[in-house]
């Protein structure tokens, strides 16, 4: 039997206005704020800098513009598709913006995306520590949980979030790639 996306956000929307309970509410009101613009864009804001400051001008480029276009894109979609929030009477949080995708899944998988790429590729403990990269998914995937506890978001909201972050985070690392390739190639051999 096949269930649609509708189906799917409507089963799991009652089995969480029916289940949910403290302390599990505070601790998702807790949670959701790492997803905040607020938040988000002061992480940004100081990975960029920092990136800037130590030399590291072409991420820094990378976390900020991709960071900045991840956000246009993500208010895009939301006008675009228009979709309303769960029934206001169920929300544990007062928003009234558009639903779909979750801004808190899709943002934070960008912006802890876009982070981990970058410090993976300025700090030799974290390539030697490559486990540590678990943490930028795991984040938002907590922070996305939140959205659907707290009664804000349908499930295909947040999972389309996650999955629309990680295809922008691909997509900004490929350009990435592509540029520092076309830079290696562009610069001239030494002449010795």
């Amino acid at each position: 039997m096949f269930l649609s996306p509708t189906t799917i956000d409507e089963n799991v929307w009652d089995w969480v206005v029916q289940n949910r309970s403290e302390p599990w509410i505070t601790i998702a009101e807790v949670i959701t704020i790492l997803g905040n613009t607020l938040v988000l864009t002061t992480l940004t804001v100081l990975v960029v800098v920092g990136l800037a400051a130590a030399g590291r001008r072409v991420d820094a480029v990378y976390v900020g513009v991709g960071t900045i276009l991840g956000y246009a894109l993500m208010q895009g979609l939301k006008f675009g598709f228009a979709r309303n929030r769960p029934p206001i009477e169920d929300r544990l949080l007062n928003i009234d913006s558009f639903s779909y995708p979750s801004g808190h899944a899709m943002m934070t998988m960008i912006v802890f995306g876009l982070c981990a790429v970058a410090a993976y590729r300025c700090f030799a403990w974290v390539r030697e520590h490559r486990w540590i990269l678990l943490l930028a998914p795991l984040l938002s995937i907590l922070v996305g949980l939140t959205r659907i506890v707290l009664g804000v978001h349908w499930t295909t909201d947040v999972v389309s979030g996650w999955v629309i972050g990680v295809l922008w985070v691909a997509l900004c690392t490929w350009v990435l790639a592509r540029y520092e390739s076309r830079r290696r190639t562009d610069v001239p051999a030494d002449a010795g």
